[in-house]
């Protein structure tokens, strides 16, 4: 009952969330956020705080029509602001066959300044002006004149639909939408997830992530792990608790941190690591298995590693994928915040030497502000508040790839590589079982080069160098011995602009990989567990739960119901 005092400042809360929800600017949007149905009843704190939950997650029927009015909207024409950037602008996939074709495009893509989306052993996907299409066969040789296929006839229209439906809406259609709290119970009980219903920018993931600390503050506090080059805090959530026994000492505290957002444009990362937060947050205390994770571990939730960057995103450049911070060429802004740690930084690739680059890792190591800083929040952690980081996942998309060290090359095989695959290996499974989507698991350096198999094996060229990654600095240097970069949907058929039906059905995924990954850890596979250690009895559900394919139910466990202990709060949006 302590935190009831809370509530003036909650309230205040909401009213910012939603009112950034349905007052954007261009092009910024929002909208508020879910809840699941109920179970039973336990404190007065909790029917309240779960009440509040459901109430501010959930959207009352006659707002929900016009949603689906505004969801409509989408599939109209793009605006002349988007035509005019990305009008003209298609994705191909090439598909190479041998070492002198993987040469020839990497070479080509670097004389025309391209933009590579994704690339791995067989295909490289490639955005590109229609006009410039010519240019680059013409730098081709004749077999792979013809061997491209087009991903994206209509860039604009994606780009388009990747927002949420008010972000182009006339700012003077909005000026007389106003935000009302009122007690009302629902006249439909059925809950809408709406904070995973569409990609949310950073002004409303913040308040969103005070708003958790502010509701649990038993297991959930909010912290900075760094700084970007505009001055702006790289939030995270902190999730864990630490049960109190004076006759034992508390050690290290096992850590384990899911990062994602380095690349600006990759928004279904940011969203994942949200939804997996999120399902932690609200399944303690209510699911055995996810309560003995949080009393084991420490859970560092770092939903976007380049805020200045996704603010970009939202506001200039959809695909805009590096950081914002200045270069020694002024037109040529941004460092590509994975190419940029210190673990085998690449000084010799062609993006070293060219700040126009893509995947231009800085001058230097640590060149990138964000990287560095973060980098510097880890290994204090660990010198000086008595962490141990047993394990990091750097979340981005797009290709559904499971991958661990090394990046940098594959002339050189990881210490425990047969725990590596066996982790990586679980891991795909969980995946696969929540959904049925495949994801590969392979070396990071095999992900992006092709492979002749024989007695000596070797490589071909690569698209771009895999140097100073984050998972290569956090495996050797701060000797994370589980370090995993997942490359979350698709395969390509939106690629960079998944559609945000995805959001739901794709954290689901990924919350039943971290549990998989957590449980992996409790069982003595690298990490030991202390004889003194209480030994849980659960029941596993190997992910049996149904789940629905359109991303309508969630993994997550639900919050409690309120039954009658006071009026719900709903949000009654008023035109």
């Amino acid at each position: 009952m302590r935190h009831l005092s809370n509530w003036p400042a909650l309230t205040i809360l909401l009213s910012a969330v939603a009112a950034a929800a349905y007052t954007p600017s261009h092009p910024s949007f929002t909208s508020s956020h879910q809840q699941a149905p109920s179970s039973r009843t336990r404190s007065v704190f909790s029917h309240f705080r779960d009440g509040l939950i459901r109430s501010i997650w959930s959207i009352p029927s006659c707002a929900r029509e016009r949603i689906a009015t505004n969801e409509a909207k989408s599939e109209s024409t793009p605006p002349s602001t988007l035509l005019a950037r990305y009008g003209g602008d298609i994705v191909l996939r090439f598909t190479t066959t041998s070492p002198e074709e993987a040469a020839a495009l990497s070479e080509a893509v670097h004389v025309l300044f391209l933009d590579v989306w994704e690339f791995n052993a067989d295909w490289v996907d490639i955005r590109l002006a229609k006009d410039v299409v010519p240019s680059l066969l013409g730098l081709l040789p004749p077999s792979l004149q013809h061997a491209h296929t087009p991903l994206m006839h209509d860039l604009a229209q994606a780009i388009l639909e990747s927002y949420p439906s008010l972000t182009f809406e006339d700012p003077s259609h909005l000026e007389h939408r106003t935000f009302n709290a009122v007690l009302q119970t629902p006249a439909n009980t059925h809950q809408t997830n709406i904070f995973f219903r569409n990609y949310q920018p950073l002004s409303v993931i913040i308040p969103w992530m005070r708003l958790l600390r502010s509701l649990f503050p038993t297991h959930v506090r909010m912290i900075n792990v760094g700084a970007s080059y505009e001055g702006r805090d790289i939030p995270a959530l902190r999730i864990g608790v630490h049960p109190t026994n004076a006759e034992k000492p508390s050690g290290l505290r096992k850590t384990i941190v899911i990062a994602g957002g380095s690349h600006a444009r990759e928004w279904i990362s940011t969203s994942t690591v949200n939804y997996v937060a999120y399902s932690f947050i609200t399944a303690y205390g209510k699911s055995k298995e996810v309560t003995r994770l949080l009393e084991e571990f420490d859970w560092i939730f770092v939903p976007t590693m380049n805020p200045d960057g996704y603010i970009y995103t939202w506001e200039n450049d959809r695909l805009w994928r590096k950081n914002r911070q200045q270069t020694s060429l002024r037109f040529c802004k941004g460092v590509d915040l994975d190419h940029s740690y210190s673990f085998k930084w690449d000084h010799d690739s062609n993006a070293a030497n060219n700040p126009c680059s893509e995947s231009f890792g800085g001058e230097g190591p640590f060149q990138a502000v964000e990287a560095r800083r973060f980098a510097n929040w880890a290994r204090n952690e660990t010198a000086n508040n008595s962490v141990s980081i047993v394990a990091f996942v750097d979340l981005h998309s797009y290709s559904q790839q499971i991958l661990y060290p090394y990046s940098y090359s594959c002339s050189t095989a990881p210490p425990a590589l047969e725990n590596l695959e066996e982790l990586a290996i679980g891991i795909a499974k969980a995946i696969r079982v929540t959904h049925g989507e495949e994801y590969s698991v392979t070396a990071a350096c095999e992900s992006s080069v092709g492979v002749e198999n024989g007695k000596n094996r070797k490589f071909w060229p690569r698209m771009e160098s895999g140097g100073g990654s984050a998972l290569d600095w956090f495996y050797h240097e701060l000797k994370v011995k589980y370090s995993y970069q997942i490359k979350l949907r698709d395969t390509g058929s939106y690629g960079f602009l998944l559609p945000s039906r995805n959001i739901v059905p794709t954290g689901q995924e990924a919350f039943n990989a971290i549990q998989y990954m957590g449980h992996f850890l409790l069982g003595n596979k690298g990490i030991e567990v202390g004889e003194d250690t209480e030994r849980h009895q659960e029941d596993e559900d190997d992910g049996s739960q149904e789940i629905s394919r359109e991303g309508s139910a969630s993994v997550a466990p639900e919050t409690d119901g309120v039954e009658g202990e006071f009026e719900e709060v709903n949000t009654e949006l008023r035109m």
